[in-house]
């Protein structure tokens, strides 16, 4: 290297040496220095842009300088399948300098446990899952193992920013911070975050004693531009004949929005004669692991996967990525972008692939807000009352007993505990929790509802979103989110729309979040059904600037133009300049075109006083009654109403009082933000048209 780096000489050695860099990549330089000054950082990059490495160079360099023993660095990351793909590259690195790595999650056996314990590893790869597991186990001694700990890298950080896991990670990590008797450095890592600092701030947990965080990012200037081509096919069939002729001899990653479309996909071009494989959630963890190995050593594929291998997982040298319709989000679009283009001499490309006019209006407002410069922020959860519950059981577990009027020291300020208070009154009334000479231990009532298998679902996966599976017989549909479902009084006579169809909703199934339902004939307003899924307020807005007339600036096929003029015309009149359409129906109440998304909508129907169900994304039908006064004069603030049965998705909640739980689920299905903007925006139509 023509100057030094500020690293351990034998860890420069070797990046020269034994991984042939000249450099390191800007990233990795400028993260040397906060790194090793002990500071909390995020570190944001494009996918494979080092990430990895920016962090655990300058932690390696401490640990050889300074002489850490013990296990030291905790590597934590949301899939056991990252962790598996990081194993052998952090156990190189280590080599270097003769220290060891070990892995610990769900799938590793007990005598690589018992072995790690004995010889305990330096750094340590695991899942938040498996620290609270440790934590609870009486065959690890806390001390020993874990009180060796000075840093922790938390891979994927806007995985975990953007879901409870990440709130249970936070509450571990402080627990770990008492049983060290110091606070440990956090460094986050993540490709696709629009607000780094607020991110960065809430992953430093509670506040005593911390530093402000440094966010380093990775200079976007001298990235080359992607190449990013938007295609209207109009059908699944289409799209697999397209894909079937198009960039033959090359590695191809699609990805679909639902696990049916990926099957379907997927069977269409073995049809075509294309070698083809499926990764997504509902296949074993060895049938994924099967796919991506055989796809990461071929050469003329396609491998058709769902979210699943949004994250950095590595499955080889990519030609390109294909997007049947559009992302959820422009961070996800990211994420799957940087999937491409990490070949020297290669760019970043995808492909859109819409397969109806409403997959084509998603993908350009998915493509005109990237274009824009937008990413969205990534915010935690509000008030996960259900965790303050769970890890007051995990901490009585975890010490056999904890004062009932000092339990604020294990977890400081943190957020999570904010009504923590609340929640241990009613575990303790319940007797969730009991007491004894002013000492709080498991109860019989947890032991009913928690206990089996020594306790292993309190330990178990955290639910992200409260998003249900819809089931027809034997055939996945989609996924809805609790929302879009048809109250339970009017699901015989309001379908479910999905798919372009309509559904009789059977039966919810909120243990296994299932929903069973029956195609019927769709009568009524139902021509331009918006996802079931929740979309972003952003992202309902950029649709409707689509239709007014703005495109995308991204190359267009030959289909595209006609297609988009098409559109526009069925839907000019959901749309105008002046603001947003309020349009009286002949009958059924009048049709409100917010483009809001799902929970701003939920949220203007309960600030009128009404139940938030079946609702939508691009416009809510509201009673007769209802006036342009009213919506300008609802409460923005109000909780949506939601069906009684839906706290069994909120883990945990039998900890809860039936009433704070049913507050905890409808504050997260909230957007008060986006109601006061809709507020402001509502016009009647023209000619206060009819359907």
């Amino acid at each position: 290297m023509s100057a030094p780096t500020g690293l351990d000489s034998a860890i420069e050695y070797h990046i020269v040496n034994s991984l042939g860099w000249p450099a390191l990549r800007p990233l990795q330089a400028a993260a040397v220095e906060p790194v090793r000054g002990g500071s909390d950082c995020v570190l944001v990059a494009p996918t494979a842009g080092g990430k990895t490495e920016a962090a655990l160079f300058p932690l390696l360099s401490d640990m050889v300088e300074d002489r850490w023993t013990g296990t030291t660095i905790l590597y934590v990351t949301p899939l056991r399948a990252l962790l598996n793909n990081l194993h052998p590259r952090v156990l190189t690195y280590c080599s270097w300098l003769g220290r060891t790595v070990g892995l610990w999650h769900g799938d590793v056996g007990p005598a690589e446990r018992r072995r790690m314990l004995a010889e305990r590893p330096d750094i340590l790869l695991t899942t938040p899952e498996s620290l609270e597991a440790m934590l609870v186990s009486r065959r690890v001694d806390h001390e020993r193992f874990l009180g060796s700990v000075r840093a922790v890298v938390i891979d994927e950080l806007h995985a975990f920013a953007g879901s409870d896991r990440g709130w249970h990670l936070l509450a571990v990590l402080e627990r770990i911070e008492r049983i060290a008797g110091r606070k440990i450095q956090r460094v986050g890592l993540s490709a696709t975050v629009g607000n780094p600092e607020s991110v960065g701030a809430w992953m430093q947990g509670s506040t005593t004693g911390r530093r402000p965080v440094e966010v380093v990012r990775e200079d976007s200037a001298t990235t080359v531009d992607p190449d990013v081509v938007l295609d209207y096919v109009g059908s699944m069939e289409n799209a697999a004949t397209v894909i079937s002729r198009m960039h033959r001899g090359e590695k191809r990653l699609l990805f679909a929005e639902s696990r049916r479309s990926a099957e379907e996909l997927a069977f269409l071009l073995r049809e075509r004669g294309v070698q083809t494989y499926v990764s997504h959630s509902s296949l074993s963890a060895d049938e994924r692991r099967q796919s991506e190995r055989a796809f990461a050593e071929a050469k003329d594929t396609v491998i058709v996967a769902t979210s699943t291998l949004e994250l950095g997982i590595d499955i080889g040298d990519l030609d390109r990525v294909i997007q049947i319709d559009a992302p959820r989000t422009v961070s996800a679009f990211l994420q799957r972008l940087g999937r491409t283009g990490r070949r020297p001499g290669t760019s970043r490309n995808a492909l859109f692939l819409s397969t109806s006019r409403e997959g084509l209006l998603d993908a350009a407002a998915v493509m005109l807000l990237w274009k824009r410069g937008f990413v969205e922020d990534v915010v935690a959860p509000p008030h996960p009352r259900h965790l303050a519950a769970q890890q007051f059981l995990a901490l009585a577990l975890q010490e056999g007993a904890f004062g009932a009027s000092d339990w604020h020291q294990w977890w400081g300020d943190l957020p999570l505990m904010e009504d923590g208070a609340e929640v241990l009154d009613f575990l303790r009334a319940e007797e969730f929790l009991v007491e004894d000479s002013g000492l709080l231990m498991i109860g019989p009532r947890a032991e009913k509802e928690f206990g089996q298998r020594h306790f292993m679902d309190l330990l178990s996966t955290f639910i992200a979103d409260l998003e249900l599976r819809v089931v027809a017989g034997t055939r996945e549909i989609g996924f809805v989110s609790p929302l879009a479902l048809p109250a339970p009084q009017d699901r015989g006579a309001k379908p479910l729309v999905l798919a372009g169809r309509g559904w009789s909703v059977q039966h919810v199934d909120w243990e296994r979040f299932t929903v069973w339902v029956e195609e019927i004939g769709v009568k009524g307003d139902v021509k331009w059904p918006s996802s079931a899924v929740a979309q972003s307020f952003e992202l309902c807005q950029a649709k409707r600037k689509v239709l007014l007339g703005t495109d995308p600036d991204v190359e267009f096929s030959k289909r595209i133009p006609a297609a988009l003029e098409k559109l526009r015309s069925e839907r000019e009149a959901d749309v105008s300049e002046d603001g947003l359409v309020l349009r009286r129906r002949k009958v059924g109440g009048t049709r409100f075109w917010t483009w809001a998304g799902l929970k701003a909508n939920a949220t203007l129907l309960a600030g009128l006083g009404l139940q938030a169900s079946g609702v939508e994304n691009e416009s809510v039908l509201l009673p007769e009654w209802v006036t342009i006064k009213d919506i300008r004069s609802c409460n923005a603030d109000a909780v949506p109403r939601i069906d009684p049965d839906a706290v069994a998705g909120l883990k945990f909640s039998a900890a809860l009082p039936v009433d704070l739980a049913a507050r905890t689920v409808g504050e997260r299905l909230a957007d008060s933000a986006g109601v006061r903007v809709v507020k402001q925006s509502v016009v009647a139509s023209a000619n206060d048209r009819e359907n």
